[in-house]
């Protein structure tokens, strides 16, 4: 599919919203949409978070397309959502389904595993793609040892794009690659927690194994102070647009790392006209509750200064995998 026909849409997407979601969690996410929508409108923009496994989900098909309209302009996710999208992208067609996946018993999951694939809820992924993509890493990681370059994650990913056969083992389209999309529009990128992945597990094999130092890749850390001088340049210091908003899918380290930055940079670096997020809203079906949920409902953040008491929030209790693509597609104008 072309991507120009992704503008054809007749606005049936927003209408039906308009018209249904009416009350609770329908309500709150068509005004998560509207919210989403009045803050890019006033000039702002956007960091967009992704924990869980969006990219498997293919959440690409309408996150690409936020990428490409300049509707997101900043992502931090797990090293998971970072290499799934790349997966789905090489071995998508290789992919296998498990519609009654609750009835899987102990012994169909290890029938599954001698055949080399991996499960994520109802979707199985070849061993295959991973050891594909993985021979590419291992490859680039060795010459920026022997360069002495040092990059984050996606960098070096990126750097994998550029091969000139790379596309040539594309089995799903390249329009439904949000990573693809945030590469073209040289999107920022970050991945706290990157080793706990398929390929964060390689690189430290790879450096176990003498290949090349962990030194190659940056640490989280670094990515903090990249993200903190990206915020510095977005934030609307000059007040003439609302600061920086977050839309953040699931829970986890992906939203707890980038929210952080706000207070580091009023307390710890004692930058006090840093504005506060300018927008929020979750969308999570998990429960905030006492240890089982890594996170904090949007009034408590509040109190950690990273919301003002008018920072329009929302909290949307339910599958990500279904209302994220909603609001996007309401915010595309589907």
């Amino acid at each position: 599919m072309d991507a120009t026909e992704y503008h054809t849409g007749t606005g049936q997407l927003r209408g039906f919203m308009q018209r249904h979601y009416t009350n609770f969690n329908a309500r709150e996410t068509l005004a998560a949409a509207k919210g989403y929508e009045a803050h890019l409108g006033s000039g702002g923009k956007m960091m967009v978070t992704l924990s869980g496994a969006m990219s498997t989900a293919g959440i690409g098909r309408s996150l690409a397309r936020m990428i490409r309209e300049d509707k997101v302009h900043a992502i931090t996710c797990t090293g998971a959502n970072l290499e799934e999208d790349i997966f789905l992208l090489l071995a998508g067609k290789e992919y296998e389904w498990c519609p009654n996946w609750r009835a899987l018993t102990a012994a169909d999951e290890q029938g599954l595993l001698d055949r080399g694939m991996n499960r994520v809820t109802d979707t199985c992924i070849p061993e295959t793609v991973m050891r594909h993509f993985e021979g590419r890493l291992l490859a680039v990681w060795r010459q920026a040892e022997e360069a002495g370059l040092r990059k984050f994650p996606h960098e070096y990913y990126r750097d994998i794009f550029k091969q000139p056969d790379f596309p040539d083992h594309f089995q799903m389209p390249a329009e439904d690659s949000w990573m693809l999309a945030a590469a073209e529009k040289d999107l920022p990128i970050y991945t706290p927690g990157w080793e706990d992945s398929t390929i964060g597990n390689v690189f430290t094999a790879g450096a176990i194994r003498g290949e090349f130092s962990h030194r190659v890749v940056k640490l989280g850390t670094e990515a903090m102070q990249d993200l903190i001088e990206w915020y510095s340049l977005n934030n609307n210091a000059d007040n003439d647009r609302p600061s920086v908003g977050f839309f953040q899918v699931g829970g986890g380290i992906a939203g707890d790392f980038p929210i952080c930055a706000v207070p580091l940079m009023i307390q710890d670096l004692k930058r006090e006209d840093t504005p506060l997020w300018g927008y929020f809203c979750q969308v999570c079906d998990a429960v905030t509750s006492y240890g089982g949920y890594s996170g904090a409902v949007p009034n408590e953040k509040i109190t950690w200064g990273k919301l003002a008491i008018d920072t329009p929030k929302y909290m949307v209790q339910s599958d990500a995998s279904i209302v994220a693509p909603l609001i996007f597609g309401y915010v595309l104008g589907d």
